[in-house]
C-alpha cells in the first residue's frame, strides 16, 4: 500500500483560506492516500468577510475542514482548532511532512522553522505579506541536510521575533492584537497572490524545477521575482 502523504496547513485565514481549496483540488485528482491537517486557534469574525470565505463565526480550522470534506471526499481531512506552540509542535510536525505556513507573526514562523531544522526530511512552504507585497520561502531538508536556507537563516526578524506567538497570549493580549490588525489591514488581492505563489512553489518543487530559496511578490508592480542560489535537489 502506498504511504500516506501528509500535508500540514498552519493558518486558515487570509492566505491559508485561499490556498487550501486549490491545493486540495490538485491533490485530490492527482494521487491517492493524502491527509491534510489544518491548524488554527482563531475564529472567523464579521470583519474577516472582506478577505475570507466562511458562513459561520466558528473556529477557522474546524469550519474550513467541514466544508472541504464535502468537496473532496478522497482526501482525509483533520482539523486542529489550536495554535502551534512549544507544547504541541513536536507532535504536530513530523518526518516527511509537507508544511504550508500561512501565519501573520514571526514567533510562529521561528517555532516552525526551528522544528523543521530538527527533522531529517521535511518540506516547508512559508508565505506572508504586507498590504501590497509579500514573499514565499521554500525550505527543504533531505537526509538530514539543508537543501535550501531556512526562514531563520534568511530573515533576522524571523530568527529574533519581536512579536509573540498567539498561542502564548492571554485573552486580553489577544484582543490587543486583534485591535492592531484592524489598524493594519490586509488586502484580499495580496493574500491571493501569495497563496498562488505558494502553490506555484510547491508545484515547481514537485516537478524538480524549484531552484530558489524564496519568491518576492508585488501586486502593484505586477512582479514575482525568485531569489535563486546554487540548489541541487
Amino acid at each position: 500500500m502506498k504511504k500516506t502523504r501528509k500535508i500540514k496547513i498552519i493558518g486558515a485565514g487570509g492566505i491559508g483560506g485561499h490556498l487550501i481549496e486549490p491545493l486540495a483540488r490538485y491533490l485530490s485528482y492527482g494521487e491517492d492516500n493524502v491527509e491534510i491537517t489544518v491548524f488554527d486557534g482563531d475564529h472567523f469574525e464579521e470583519r474577516n468577510k472582506e478577505r475570507q470565505r466562511f458562513s459561520a463565526c466558528e473556529n477557522k480550522a474546524e469550519h474550513t475542514v467541514a466544508q472541504l470534506k464535502e468537496q473532496f471526499p478522497r482526501i482525509h481531512f483533520r482539523a486542529k482548532g489550536e495554535y502551534l506552540t512549544e507544547d504541541n509542535i513536536i507532535t504536530s510536525i513530523r518526518e516527511s511532512d509537507i508544511v504550508f505556513l500561512c501565519v501573520d507573526n514571526h514567533a510562529t514562523r521561528k517555532l516552525v522553522s526551528d522544528r523543521c531544522e530538527e527533522l531529517d526530511n521535511v518540506t516547508l512552504v512559508s508565505g506572508g505579506n504586507d498590504y501590497t507585497d509579500g514573499n514565499v520561502i521554500l525550505y527543504v531538508r533531505k537526509n538530514g541536510k539543508d537543501i535550501t536556507k531556512s526562514p531563520t537563516a534568511l530573515h533576522p526578524k524571523i530568527a529574533n521575533p519581536d512579536d509573540k506567538n498567539p498561542g502564548s497570549l492571554t485573552d486580553e493580549e489577544r484582543q490587543g492584537c486583534q485591535e492592531e490588525a484592524r489598524t493594519n489591514p490586509q488586502l484580499l488581492f495580496t493574500n491571493l497572490a501569495v497563496a498562488s505563489a505558494m502553490c506555484n512553489a510547491f508545484y515547481a518543487l514537485e516537478q524538480g524545477k524549484a531552484k530558489f530559496h524564496q519568491v518576492y511578490v508585488d501586486i502593484l508592480q505586477q512582479r514575482m521575482r525568485p531569489s535563486p542560489d546554487n540548489i541541487n535537489f
